[in-house]
């Protein structure tokens, strides 16, 4: 069975190759504009639909996984960055607050699909301007949701991570992907 990633993230890339299936990356061409009143976890689940509906519909033969994920401050989804002074803010805007991260995944050939969200919530510890301009000229998350990457020295500005699968706030939840895999017919453990 084929399996294709839609995304080229390379953090996505990176989880899914754990699972030690073969599988193809295509771009999906996916506005990403919330709606109005579109809740973050909302915006994630239709996203992550609407990638994997992109690539199925050129690869109707092959299982298709998409994903995103938004960063949730108090309602208000917060993306991507894009450059260093929306870093910066964002990630002040995030100190000593507690952010939900809504990871969905949506796993489709065809008409049929399995679909999860996950949440994820992290403690920010307080930070300095200096200390949050230090780690993104160290770091540049600027293609994170939220501008930090746990993975790497994001990891310093936390007091906590509270959730039920640590790899979704990387970018893919891989405990929900591996049961939707399964449930496709995918042979894993």
């Amino acid at each position: 069975m084929k399996l294709i990633l839609a995304s080229t993230s390379p953090y996505r890339r990176e989880l899914l190759g754990r699972l030690r299936l073969p599988f193809d990356v295509v771009r999906p061409e996916v506005d990403e504009t919330p709606a109005p009143g579109e809740t973050p976890a909302a915006l994630a689940l239709r996203l992550a639909r609407a990638k994997a509906q992109a690539v199925s519909a050129a690869h109707p033969d092959a299982w298709v996984i998409g994903s995103d994920q938004v960063a949730d401050l108090d309602g208000t989804p917060l993306g991507k960055s894009g450059h260093r002074e929306a870093a910066i803010e964002q990630l002040l805007s995030m100190s000593a607050r507690a952010v939900m991260f809504r990871t969905a995944v949506s796993v489709r050939r065809g008409e049929v699909a399995f679909d999860s969200v996950d949440a994820t919530r992290v403690r920010f510890r307080p930070l300095s301007r200096e200390e949050v301009e230090r780690y993104v000229d160290a770091e540049q998350p600027f293609d994170c949701a939220g501008s930090f990457k746990s993975e790497g020295f994001g990891i310093a500005l936390f007091d906590a991570i509270e959730t039920q699968d640590p790899t979704a706030l990387i970018g893919l939840p891989m405990i929900a992907t591996a049961r939707m895999l399964r449930a496709a017919g995918y042979p894993l453990p």
